[in-house]
């Protein structure tokens, strides 16, 4: 029988599982027994049936270096975090928030020409977002926000040529 444990947070909200597989799945939600029977309908689809209710649960979109997934439960959404027993652990001894520097600039990579400025100044951008277009050894590159921020300048036009470790954009 396999055992995990591991809280759940949707939006401001926060559970606590404890989980157990055997056949079917049981264990607490925040110190309260649950158990429900689930069949796989598909890739990343389930039905599920709990306190004689029916689920159709699909796994739309997960992103597992991030630990994030979103979740349609009889046609409505919901994105997920999670959090094993390590960052937990990491979150106990304040190590968390190591990682999360402030982001205050994006600089090249590598030399090339500019072809794109994707972002405007003052624009909100979220991690992910791709704000420039870089062309290097005749390939195009799309630098994209390393982290939420606002573009609070960029410091070169489309056309120009850069170097490595040029600061192309400033954020707030």
């Amino acid at each position: 029988m396999e055992k995990q444990s591991f809280t759940v947070t949707s939006g401001k909200t926060a559970h606590r599982i404890e989980l157990e597989k055997n056949g079917s799945y049981s264990g607490t939600i925040d110190g309260k027994e649950f158990s429900c029977d689930t069949i796989s309908t598909g890739t990343d689809k389930f039905h599920v049936i709990r306190n004689n209710r029916s689920y159709e649960v699909e796994i739309v979109k997960s992103d597992l270096a991030a630990k994030t997934i979103t979740v349609k439960v009889n046609g409505h959404l919901y994105p997920l975090t999670l959090k094993d027993k390590y960052d937990e652990l990491l979150h106990s001894l304040g190590m968390d928030k190591l990682h999360s520097a402030k982001v205050n600039e994006l600089k090249a990579p590598m030399p090339g020409l500019v072809l794109d400025i994707v972002v405007r100044e003052g624009q909100e951008v979220k991690k992910g977002d791709p704000l420039v277009v870089l062309e290097a050894m005749k390939m195009e590159n799309i630098l994209k926000s390393p982290a939420d921020v606002t573009v609070k300048k960029i410091s070169v036009k489309k056309g120009t040529a850069v170097e490595k470790n040029q600061v192309l954009v400033l954020f707030n």
